[in-house]
């Protein structure tokens, strides 16, 4: 059964109407500051992509994505996106974006071998973003300079909330904590990786984890990664390795560390060989995006994916991301909602 989580005495903060309205004001605040802050412009983006380009991404490259065939296309089949990574690089360049700005668009995705529970859905919902740098930003220091200023959109954004729900109190603190995912095994070396990102944002409030994806010390990565867009294998301090990371928050209402983004430095020519060697996918060398990416026709680049229904989920602190979207959840999830008082939309 699906694991949910049922805070005792539950009770929403916001009825159906009020949500609804602070749905729209997060989202239209927090992309109008994105987009300021990082110098990004709005694109639209596709909701299917055709298979066999490498544009869509692979996740952890076990989950299915759904397709379709498109008969006045000889059939060719198409894949719904499960994320924009490997696309806006593309745009970047198609774009002619100048160094130094970027793009976001509102990604929608479904994702149906999602294991069901507060914060999964089959319907995944983000801002997906993506910024052309220069080669002396393509370093550890530049990656957490971009995350201090989103995780600064996050907090202004609370507060915006505050001022018009007095009832919902801020809670993120000044700064985000940054630590590498191997200090962290080191930290908590008998607790799995998810284990360990409760212990270290329940105690500092917000966390960005470096180096998802990368194998630490005991063999294995923290969490999965596809080798094609992310670096995590650039070596940097200490000898750790790793461009990316995810930016995490503690959710005093499910009492977890709660995935806001996943984002990072993405990959050149030489780190983009030695993932795919690493994770023995040399083949995807001869797909569309890669051969464009060694063919060096892509900018520099950082980006990101930002969950809209999640942010949205932890601001308004509710206890079920089915409370913020329009979904499809097994029945006995809906009978032990509805006798929790978790209203799903």
């Amino acid at each position: 059964m699906p694991r949910i989580f049922c805070p005792s005495g539950y009770q929403p903060l916001l009825g159906f109407q009020q949500t609804e309205k602070a749905i729209k004001h997060i989202k239209d605040f927090f992309q109008s500051n994105l987009s300021s802050e990082l110098r990004l412009q709005r694109v639209t983006a596709p909701l299917f992509v055709l298979k066999g380009t490498g544009i869509n991404d692979d996740l952890n490259g076990t989950e299915r994505k759904v397709t379709f065939s498109i008969p006045d296309m000889g059939n060719q089949q198409a894949e719904v996106v499960n994320s924009l990574a490997k696309w806006k690089r593309m745009m970047l360049a198609d774009y002619h974006i100048e160094l130094g700005y970027g793009i976001y668009t509102d990604m929608n995705a479904i994702r149906p071998d999602e294991e069901l529970d507060n914060t999964h859905s089959l319907y995944v919902d983000q801002w997906d973003w993506e910024l052309a740098i220069f080669p002396h930003q393509r370093n550890l220091d530049f990656l957490k300079n971009v995350v201090r200023r989103i995780y600064d959109i996050l907090r202004r954004t609370e507060f915006v909330i505050f001022e018009n729900y007095p009832n919902i109190k801020p809670i993120l603190p000044e700064q985000i904590t940054f630590i590498h995912a191997e200090d962290l095994l080191q930290m908590y070396p008998g607790l799995s990786s998810r284990e360990r990102e409760d212990r270290i944002t329940q105690k500092h409030g917000a966390v960005f984890v470096i180096g998802i994806g990368a194998r630490l010390s005991d063999g294995h990565p923290h969490d999965g990664r596809a080798p094609d867009y992310d670096d995590w294998i650039t070596q940097t301090e200490n000898g750790y390795r790793g461009l990316n990371g995810d930016i995490l928050l503690w959710h005093p209402v499910v009492q977890s560390a709660f995935e806001i983004s996943s984002m990072g430095i993405r990959v050149d020519e030489d780190s983009l060989a030695l993932q795919l060697e690493e994770r023995d996918c040399q083949h995807r060398r001869e797909l569309l995006f890669h051969r464009r990416l060694i063919n060096g026709e892509y900018p520099l680049s950082i980006g990101g994916g930002i969950g809209q229904s999640r942010l949205c989920m932890f601001f308004l602190r509710k206890a079920h991301i089915g409370e913020i979207q329009s979904s499809i959840w097994p029945e006995d999830i809906r009978e032990i909602c509805r006798q929790n008082n978790i209203l799903l939309i």
